[in-house]
C-alpha cells in the first residue's frame, strides 16, 4: 500500500497534467507548427503549482476546522483542494481568453525557421 503522502503527491501531478492538457486543447497549432508555453502561460502554471503547495500544507488545517466534529483524513483534505484548484482554473483560463490572453502560442516552423 502507498503511504497517504505519496498518493498525494501523485493526485497533485495527476492535477497539473489535466490542468495542461484541458488548456492546451483550446489551442490550434499553426500549421506544421507547435505550441509553445507564453509569459502568461508559465505565470498561469506558477500559480497553480503555488496554490497547489499551499494546499498541501494549509488543507488538512482547514478541513480541520471546517470539520472539527469529525477527524478528515490529511490525503483527502488534500485532494478535495486540488480538485478545487482544478475547477477554479477553468474559468479563470476562459477569462484569459476573453482578455485575449494566450496561455499557449502557436508558431509556424515554416515562416521562421530557415528553408
Amino acid at each position: 500500500m502507498f503511504p497517504p503522502d505519496a498518493v498525494s503527491a501523485a493526485i497533485a501531478l495527476f492535477i497539473v497534467g489535466m490542468v495542461w492538457l484541458r488548456t492546451r486543447m483550446q489551442y490550434v497549432p499553426a500549421p506544421h507548427g507547435r505550441l509553445h508555453l507564453s509569459v502568461a502561460g508559465a505565470r498561469y502554471f506558477a500559480a497553480l503549482a503555488l496554490l497547489l503547495v499551499l494546499g498541501w500544507f494549509a488543507a488538512p488545517r482547514v478541513a480541520r476546522r471546517l470539520a472539527w466534529l469529525a477527524p478528515v483524513a490529511p490525503a483527502l483534505a488534500r485532494t478535495a483542494w486540488f480538485l478545487l484548484v482544478y475547477y477554479l482554473f477553468i474559468p479563470v483560463h476562459r477569462m484569459l481568453q476573453a482578455r485575449g490572453v494566450a496561455v499557449f502560442r502557436g508558431t509556424d516552423a515554416e515562416a521562421t525557421g530557415p528553408k
